[in-house]
């Protein structure tokens, strides 16, 4: 009996990220690391310890994890979002505005319009790429991907100038209202925005797997001509509506960043998050309850970089190698797989 995909996907991330730090401790040992103490330091940075988890894992993992459900939900459908950066940043800056408009408005009512202001900003920023692919076929690779740096380029201008804290001395927000932030959980970083991951995973994962909506989505990724002929399903609207679902789990996410987590907007808000989530998506095969585990994975590693940095010497950047080994390794195991599944059909 062949096992979920959940399962497959989070015995292929295990793998992977396996490889990744065999490859990282092996450049460690060749530049002159100690290696077994800068993984030791990167393991209880990220998973040794209740703090860890709570305030340094689970607060990045929200991210990581919302934002590789909406790329797993729009590769899916064949629609390559590469723009969750930027969409990302769109959801940030209008959730702060909104947030701080709010401020008189009671937390059961202005957290949730802050939220959903971060959906409908995410939506809006790849409703463009969204038209240009389905109206004039301009590949929506190029056009996500160069609105994260006019995302970038709005938040710096956003905080200092419409949205710069009342002094006029800081390149940023001033800091949300308590009734517009997400309840922290236990006096620690980590919010109830975590909830909300995690039910929403759920559903997507019910959703493509036993709606017919969601079958549909999966024809269209598999084989769009084949969906649209053979199956009469109207591909475009279901392409369209996958890249603006993708888009407003993005700037959910960054709703999230700034109303639970950070509590003001800035300029390098993220740290790759929307690369990051591609990552995260790949790594789990696309399978959304799958994402969270791998979601989790990153951020531990992401968590730990910075004890390792601290207690090893060893700069944090080098878990981007991890990283890297991480999504070849992915790449490889999917050739592999679809190089068997052509021997077999042949």
């Amino acid at each position: 009996m062949r096992p979920p995909a959940a399962v497959r996907g989070m015995a292929l991330a295990l793998g992977a990220v396996g490889v990744g730090l065999l490859v990282l401790a092996l450049g460690l040992a060749a530049s002159g690391y100690d290696a077994p103490a800068a993984l030791a330091a990167l393991f209880r940075g990220g998973f040794g310890s209740a703090d860890a988890i709570l305030s340094g894992l689970l607060p990045r993992a929200v991210p990581l994890i919302l934002i590789g459900l909406g790329i797993g939900l729009a590769f899916r459908a064949g629609a390559l979002n590469i723009g969750a950066e930027g969409q990302f940043y769109a959801g940030a800056i209008v959730a702060t505005w909104i947030g701080l408009m709010l401020g008189a408005w009671p937390r059961p009512l202005a957290v949730p319009a802050v939220l959903v202001a971060g959906v409908v900003a995410g939506m809006l920023w790849v409703l463009a790429p969204a038209v240009l692919r389905l109206r004039f076929g301009v590949l929506e690779v190029i056009t996500t991907l160069l609105l994260n740096f006019v995302s970038e380029a709005l938040v710096s201008w956003m905080v200092q100038g419409p949205l710069q804290e009342a002094t006029g001395v800081y390149p940023q927000s001033d800091p949300l209202p308590l009734s517009a932030r997400l309840p922290q959980l236990g006096g620690t970083r980590l919010h109830a925005g975590i909830a909300l991951v995690l039910l929403l995973a759920g559903a997507l994962w019910v959703f493509l797997r036993y709606t017919l909506a969601g079958f549909r989505l999966r024809a269209t990724g598999a084989g769009l001509g084949a969906a649209r002929v053979v199956g009469r399903v109207r591909t475009g609207r279901v392409f369209g509506g996958a890249l603006l679902a993708s888009g407003g789990c993005a700037g959910l996410a960054g709703a999230m960043e700034v109303s639970g987590t950070t509590f003001s907007l800035f300029q390098n808000l993220s740290p790759g998050y929307g690369f990051t989530g591609i990552a995260v998506a790949l790594l789990a095969r696309l399978d959304p309850v799958a994402t969270v585990g791998t979601g989790l994975l990153i951020a531990g590693l992401q968590a730990g970089s910075s004890a390792m940095q601290r207690d090893a010497g060893v700069p944090a950047v080098a878990v981007r190698v991890v990283e890297a080994a991480v999504i070849i390794v992915v790449l490889l195991a999917d050739l592999a797989r679809r190089r068997a599944d052509r021997d077999r059909t042949s």
